[in-house]
């Protein structure tokens, strides 16, 4: 099923979450883990994040310093396939234009139209590549080149423009919008109107960036609204786990925290009682957001895990 049935078909607010691809090396039972931890609250769907590889500079044995790629995680397809088959959950792998090729997007697609998983998140990605500026022309540059790519692919045309048989299905996607404006974004008139040329080259729904305070995502919803964006807006949610994260996060991620919470959080003597208090916060907020109908909550679990079974248990 297509995420915007799951989340407008149980007629409730619907639960959700993200999970991390673990390092290289290291097995998927954490992944397995999480879930299973998170399986109580009937999550319709669990979203794998991407992670491309990073630029780093090796010491070799003569002296010398060489510049290498390193990808440190499985990329999501094989996550989301063993996710989908374990757990009979649709799994939403995030499809990423920085730091992957054209060319490797177009694999991607291939191999996850094979495996029945066509469900996706496409997303800009942070920017940690070198290779593309060496090489610009094959990579795309924003959220909705990478759309055109995957509507292209949908209609049976690949990257060279050769056609093929289409699949029976076809992939469905959402992606992100921005309550807050993204930190590149001149004004928030720019970010709605990125928001509404995503809608209207294909994306299903949208799921916000992480906020704390719900006025400025039910005034973002108004905005979009009234701009006639009339898909789902998914509210992304992720509990304050660290003392630290009182500035961290709004530097970081640009998401405001209300002066209400950040004097508690303020408070705190350490990492235990910020987190004692992210749940409490988010409890709150998941409350309030369940109390005005939005379609679904759905959860950053990086290093909040806990906390987020915590908050489900009082909201679901």
């Amino acid at each position: 099923m297509r995420v915007t049935d799951l989340i407008t078909c149980g007629g409730k607010t619907a639960f959700s979450f993200e999970v991390l691809p673990p390092l290289k090396g290291n097995s998927i039972d954490n992944v397995y883990g999480i879930i299973d931890q998170l399986l109580d609250f009937d999550p319709q769907y669990v979203n794998i994040t991407s992670h491309h590889s990073e630029a780093i500079y090796k010491e070799l044995a003569n002296g010398s310093v060489q510049k290498v790629n390193v990808r440190k995680r499985p990329g999501s397809v094989a996550i989301a396939s063993a996710i989908q088959n374990k757990y009979h959950i649709p799994a939403v792998p995030h499809i990423l234009c920085k730091g992957f090729t054209k060319e490797e997007t177009e694999y991607a697609l291939i191999d996850l139209s094979f495996l029945g998983v066509f469900n996706l998140l496409l997303l800009r990605g942070d920017d940690k590549s070198t290779e593309r500026m060496s090489h610009p022309e094959q990579y795309h540059s924003h959220a909705t080149d990478l759309q055109k790519q995957v509507n292209d692919f949908n209609r049976g045309i690949a990257l060279d423009g050769s056609t093929f048989k289409v699949s029976e299905s076809s992939f469905s996607y959402g992606m992100a919008c921005y309550p807050e404006k993204h930190e590149e974004a001149p004004n928030r008139a720019s970010d709605l109107f990125y928001a509404k040329e995503k809608v209207r080259q294909g994306a299903e729904y949208l799921v916000t960036q992480m906020f704390f305070d719900n006025t400025k995502y039910y005034t973002f919803v108004e905005d979009c609204r009234a701009a006639g964006i009339t898909v789902p807006i998914v509210p992304g949610i992720k509990p304050v786990v660290f003392k630290n994260q009182l500035t961290v996060l709004p530097r970081v991620f640009r998401s405001d925290i209300p002066e209400i919470f950040a004097a508690e959080l303020r408070k705190c003597k350490d990492d235990s009682e910020a987190k004692a208090v992210g749940i409490e916060w988010c409890i709150q907020q998941c409350q309030d957001l369940i109390a005005h109908g939005v379609p679904s909550l759905h959860f950053y679990t990086l290093l909040a895990a806990e906390s987020v079974y915590k908050v489900a248990k009082e909201v679901f």
